[in-house]
């Protein structure tokens, strides 16, 4: 997608942090965004926020692990607008932190259900649309740098992340050879509202949430508020996001500081490689 202006974007988790964000760029492209978000009153204040009138944005309220609800903004998008081109399946959630056999599998559901399947729904939602409407589309995807790296005490998190990832890249060889386009983006930290998102959680959650962390589990949420207060502005990843929208790139990262750290994650790989090849020959 090289021309964004007159387009439409749909943009989950749109009320605040990356979402907000997109929205922002978008608009300043010329592009009409429809922002979805679970949290009604935080989508008004997003919405008044932004500074625009209804005949560009429009908010809806929704909850992208039920993919009938997810629908049902998408079919309001599309009244609104006509044609959507340019999807951000960007609702995500981090979850209670704890080793991954401290976690009940209640929790695990809830975060697979918006991180996972909320990207799942989106595509599903979507794709046929694009196709029908033939004027070329893309997904952004977001995942973490968690998804590249695994992180201790968010094994839920983790896993759905490196789920993003990998259902990004299956995508991209589907569509491979037409006019609609994948990126994932896998940022590090930055300045959002990620470590509260249990604010959010389901009501048979709430006593889990109200329990006593462990010992290590407690001082990771510790780090991870540090990390998130200390990181990027959102809006650069916002930015960086629209520059690999616009140059189709698959991977979209934002904190080349990591780098090494994906490097060595890479040498084990190839390590590895190595030592299989070697047993192959009997070595």
């Amino acid at each position: 997608m090289r021309d964004l202006k007159g387009k439409t974007a749909f943009v989950t988790g749109g009320a605040s942090g990356f979402g907000l964000e997109f929205a922002r760029v978008f608009l300043k492209q010329g592009m009409n965004v429809a922002l979805a978000d679970i949290e009604e009153a935080a989508l008004t204040k997003a919405a008044d926020a932004l500074h625009v009138d209804q005949t560009r944005l429009r908010g809806f309220v929704c909850d992208v692990a039920d993919r009938a609800s997810l629908q049902a903004a998408a079919d309001g998008a599309i009244a609104a607008f006509g044609r959507v081109h340019l999807v951000c399946n960007n609702a995500g959630v981090g979850g209670r932190p704890g080793g991954i056999e401290e976690l009940s599998e209640r929790q695990w559901d809830w975060v697979l259900s918006i991180n996972l399947m909320g990207v799942v729904h989106g595509i599903a939602v979507f794709l046929p649309h694009m196709r029908a409407h033939g004027e070329g589309g893309h997904f952004l995807n977001t995942a973490s740098m968690a998804g590249m790296l695994g992180q201790p005490h968010d094994g839920p998190y983790s896993a759905s992340k490196a789920a993003v990832v990998g259902i990004s890249e299956t995508l991209s060889y589907e569509l491979r050879g037409g006019n609609i386009g994948v990126s994932v983006l896998c940022p590090g930290f930055a300045r959002t509202g990620i470590a509260d998102s249990e604010r959010n959680a389901p009501a048979d959650l709430a006593k889990e949430a109200a329990a006593p962390l462990s010992e290590a589990a407690a001082a990771h949420a510790v780090r991870v508020r540090e990390f998130v207060a200390t990181g990027i502005a959102p809006a650069e990843v916002a930015a960086r996001a629209l520059q690999g929208i616009l140059d189709g790139d698959l991977y979209i990262f934002t904190h080349p500081d990591m780098r090494p750290m994906l490097q060595k994650r890479l040498a084990r790989i190839n390590a590895a490689y190595d030592k299989a090849e070697r047993f192959n020959r009997g070595a």
